[in-house]
């Protein structure tokens, strides 16, 4: 008998489990970075004891030049010891390679998307049980609540609630494409009920990048599904701008015209202006990795009154500036490079695809464009679990898309 029918067992239960860990590695990143962690080390240690081929998604080898200008800036700053978070997060960089090896069935990917929504929707319920207290405690106190919340938001099970929203944002999408595009309807009940609590999370966040970057994702979905839908957006936002739940209007008009300093306007014009000055002086390089936040006051534009408007000036929130500031205009580049090119891949295959493998291709299509917007206004791939489940969804793109599926996997 032949020895692949005689002694299979082994094998499919290997690469079960390496499956079953990648996938609960990937699940974690939206409720415990350090399950997250732990379990993307078990995955990896299951892949390479196994008999699994690594495969090698096409946007390898923008991941290696980003991580070798990542080091290569590191060594060039002369403080290895001071960037030593950044190299050690390039470990999260494993989550695409271990879930696009391990995962070879769209069935995986559907049973990770379940994943995402439980733990998702469990952050979610958790963060409007916070935003309760704190508007209890705004009453309490006689406080103006939206001058007391933006500066203390809901997080979830995260510890920012800029981490946190990006999850909300992203799990959003995620559910938007599997609910518009797949053919499986099972559980879509319990998937669109997971959403409105997500949405009621995200709106409750306060967080104006992340609803941009949802918003952008959510035109894209709805574009390819049912175009007519647009039309109704408009009457939408301004239901909810008249309804004002979560007391989101005055967050949205603070766009235009913000309560003073609380709004982080004028803070975040002056990081960009920060970060160009950087940017002029070492545009090779740059500063090297946790060399920003450090050197900002010898960078503030001479035409810049101080004291700075008040903010967070550890990071440039935004990955465009931000990166290139830090590890040199190379090194952003390449993570153009692996934006832009995932972008195409998968938008080629949600076009060719009419199978169950086009809600991933779309989810994932969504889900780049809506970090790419938010970038522009907060360094959102710069938090580990926002990075580990943004590279689980690319890995889980490229395994739809692999021509290598057989029909019955797609």
């Amino acid at each position: 008998m032949d020895s692949r029918v005689r002694e299979p067992a082994p094998w499919y239960l290997a690469a079960y489990l390496a499956a079953c860990l990648a996938g609960a590695a990937a699940a974690a990143t939206v409720v415990s970075i350090a399950a997250f962690e732990v379990l993307l080390g078990l995955a990896l240690v299951s892949l390479l004891l196994t008999k699994h081929s690594w495969r090698w998604p096409p946007v390898t080898l923008p991941v290696c030049l980003w991580i070798t200008g990542t080091l290569v800036s590191a060594l060039a700053s002369g403080d290895v010891r001071a960037a030593l978070p950044q190299i050690k997060k390039l470990y999260l960089f494993a989550m695409l390679f271990v879930v696009y090896t391990a995962f070879r069935k769209i069935g995986h990917i559907r049973w990770l998307l379940y994943g995402w929504a439980a733990g998702a929707s469990l952050s979610a319920f958790w963060s409007m049980l916070q935003f309760l207290r704190k508007y209890q405690a705004a009453q309490a106190a006689r406080q103006d609540f939206y001058l007391a919340y933006v500066g203390a938001r809901i997080t979830g099970f995260m510890g920012h609630w800029m981490t946190f929203s990006g999850h909300m944002m992203i799990a959003l999408l995620l559910l938007g494409a599997f609910v518009f595009f797949a053919r499986d309807r099972r559980w879509t009940g319990w998937l669109l009920a997971a959403g409105v609590l997500i949405s009621a999370a995200l709106l409750a966040g306060f967080t104006r990048s992340m609803w941009l970057g949802a918003f952008g994702g959510g035109v894209y979905l709805i574009w390819n599904w049912r175009r007519p839908v647009l039309l109704a957006l408009p009457v939408l936002i301004g239901v909810l701008l008249l309804a004002n739940p979560f007391a989101i209007r005055e967050r949205v008009l603070s766009i235009a015209n913000p309560h003073g300093e609380v709004d982080s306007n004028q803070h975040r014009v002056v990081t960009r202006r920060i970060g160009y000055e950087m940017i002029k002086a070492h545009p090779w390089l740059g500063l090297g990795p946790e060399q920003v936040g450090p050197h900002v006051m010898q960078y503030v534009p001479s035409d810049v009154k101080l004291p700075l408007p008040e903010g967070y000036y550890g990071h440039l929130h935004n990955i465009y500036v931000h990166y290139a500031a830090e590890r040199g205009v190379p090194t952003m580049l390449a993570l153009l490079w692996l934006l832009a090119q995932a972008l195409f891949d998968f938008a080629r295959g949600a076009r060719r695809s009419s199978g169950e493998a086009r809600w991933v291709l779309h989810g994932a299509v969504a889900v780049i464009l809506a970090v790419a917007l938010s970038g522009f206004y907060e360094l959102n791939l710069g938090d580990s679990e926002v990075l580990g489940l943004f590279l689980a969804v690319l890995a889980c793109g490229y395994a739809a898309a692999d021509s290598h599926l057989s029909p019955q996997h797609r």
